[in-house]
């Protein structure tokens, strides 16, 4: 069976500034991947090169064993910014409806699969009795719900996330994390994200990136790690609900 995703030799940069160097690693599948690293050290260039939205300097990528822009319709994608105008009087139902393919323009009516489709991706998240609330009347953690079960409705293989907890609290990390734990049976699960130690005990396999990507087959996050991503020590300490980084120092 071929990777999920897979990078060969790669490397990406904008206006002749390196972001990714040298990148070679694949994503098999059944993987929970977690994906951490500084800001502007080229996590979300990662994903968006995977899913074919950028193209490399040099080097390959290959989604589901082809170029991506042929496979792209068997993952789905959540990114870390989504900007939707919360005044706009849209419904739940609407917005996660929006992720059959064949309505994306949001013309044909909805068919009977299409909202069964819609029903079993918002049950699961919790979010069926508010489907026809409108989008900007919900918390920031219920949109983010809303939004993967957008990236859900098209039952794809693979399931990428940028940053999917941003505007969640504590005890919705731990809740989104148990969602991605249970639909990990079936999908494979590439997340980006900040929340390391919470992370860890989730997922199945680590990349660290800052420029370059550095593979890890084990869930466990080690200071060792982490040091190796932002390139100076890092400490972890934990207080209230989650651990979080500290950098003592940082030899520029």
């Amino acid at each position: 069976m071929a990777p999920v995703a897979e990078l060969r030799n790669l490397s990406f940069s904008i206006n002749g500034y390196p972001i990714l160097v040298d990148v070679d690693f694949a994503v098999e599948p059944g993987e929970f991947l977690a994906v951490i690293g500084p800001n502007g050290g080229g996590k979300t260039t990662l994903i968006k090169l995977m899913l074919g939205l950028l193209e490399p300097d040099r080097g390959s990528v290959r989604l589901f064993g082809s170029p991506p822009r042929k496979t792209r319709h068997r993952a789905g994608y959540v990114p870390q910014n989504i900007h939707v105008n919360l005044d706009f009087p849209i419904s739940v139902l609407d917005v996660v409806l929006m992720g059959r393919k064949r309505r994306k323009f949001g013309l044909a009516h909805p068919s009977r699969e299409d909202l069964a489709a819609a029903r079993e991706a918002l049950e699961w998240l919790g979010m069926w009795d508010l489907r026809h609330q409108r989008i900007g009347e919900l918390s920031g953690g219920q949109r983010q719900r809303v939004y993967i079960a957008r990236a859900l409705v098209g039952r794809p293989e693979a399931l990428f996330l940028d940053e999917p907890t941003a505007s969640v609290d504590a005890e919705g990390q731990t809740a989104l994390y148990e969602h991605l734990k249970e639909l990990n049976e079936t999908v494979t699960i590439v997340v980006v994200s900040h929340d390391v130690m919470v992370l860890s005990s989730y997922v199945k396999s680590v990349a660290c990136v800052n420029r370059r990507v550095y593979y890890h087959a084990a869930p466990e996050v080690t200071p060792g790690m982490l040091q190796m991503a932002y390139r100076c020590p890092v400490e972890l300490l934990a207080h209230g609900h989650l651990p979080h980084r500290v950098l003592p120092h940082h030899d520029k």
